[in-house]
């Protein structure tokens, strides 16, 4: 192991969080891990990582500080809470949010981080699911410094093979919000789709190679409309809520930017209406019931 890597700390050890930790290990960096229920770190310690006991203990012992949690809700408990990030952080740390959050509470939350502690904020949302975190493929859009995201690249592209410097504080954030309108509105038409074929007695599950190099093509058509017309839900990948929460806050940030999002608006209450019949926690495939027993 290399002393030149600098000390790491992850907080969030999800589905995402747990494969990006892996892919850090194996690169050699010291880790030390945090969870609000700890026993999900138990792999990765026992694969040489630390355990911390607080967010402010996680970031006591790193140079670098990386979030990957659900929401902004959450991101502000760990990070301002009475044993948070910013009671252990000092000046030259710098924190690397991986969450994808609200870009308006992000600057200030960055603002307030700074005036605390001294600690510096690079927003990098992903995008990629959990295939992308274990192959270390993921698509990360930044912002934040220059100087910031110089020391923080050789980190994410152990994660990502694509980081792009988008703008200032929060610029990853909007960036990101843009990505999630354009997948759930996708993943909305696509269920839609599978839903007519099978009406009109079309074989679904050829639909994503029929399309396959054509102008409609996308990733989510190649991964979910095989899983729609199979009604392949399992193993859960990423969840409704999910998208529910980004397309949320995309429209808030939308009408404080003066900015229409129609089209993100309705697939929103859709997305909340499907949430509303259990499906919160279920897979975004699961969209395809909407149109195949339309309430």
């Amino acid at each position: 192991m290399s002393t030149a890597l600098p000390s790491l700390g992850f907080a969030g050890i999800g589905l995402m969080g747990l494969p990006m930790c892996r892919r850090l290990l194996a690169a050699g960096y010291p880790l030390t891990v945090w969870n609000r229920s700890p026993e999900k770190c138990a792999a990765l310690v026992a694969a040489g990582a630390r355990l911390a006991g607080s967010p402010a203990e996680l970031s006591r012992d790193s140079d670098m500080v990386l979030l990957c949690l659900a929401d902004t809700a959450v991101v502000r408990e760990v990070v301002f809470g009475e044993q948070g990030v910013a009671r252990g952080g000092r000046s030259g740390q710098l924190l690397v949010d991986l969450s994808s959050l609200e870009p308006t509470a992000t600057r200030e939350m960055a603002a307030e981080l700074a005036v605390l502690c001294g600690m510096a904020w690079v927003d990098a949302p992903v995008s990629g699911g959990t295939a992308g975190a274990e192959a270390g493929s993921l698509a990360i859009m930044v912002g934040g410094e220059a100087g910031d995201l110089a020391r923080a690249r050789p980190v994410l592209e152990v994660l990502g093979q694509r980081v792009t410097h988008m703008g200032g504080v929060g610029a990853g954030q909007v960036t990101k919000a843009c990505n999630q309108m354009i997948v759930a509105c996708n993943a909305l038409v696509i269920a839609e789709v599978v839903a007519l074929a099978e009406r009109s007695g079309v074989d679904a599950s050829q639909i994503a190679e029929a399309l396959a190099g054509g102008f409609a093509d996308s990733r989510p058509l190649q991964i979910l409309a095989p899983q729609m017309a199979e009604s392949r839900f399992e193993p859960i990948k990423w969840h409704v809520r999910t998208l529910l929460k980004d397309l949320d806050s995309a429209v808030k940030f939308s009408r404080e930017q003066g900015s229409a999002t129609p089209i993100s608006g309705l697939a929103a209450q859709l997305m909340r209406l499907h949430g509303s019949q259990g499906y919160l926690e279920k897979d975004p495939a699961t969209l395809v019931g909407l149109y195949r027993d339309p309430q």
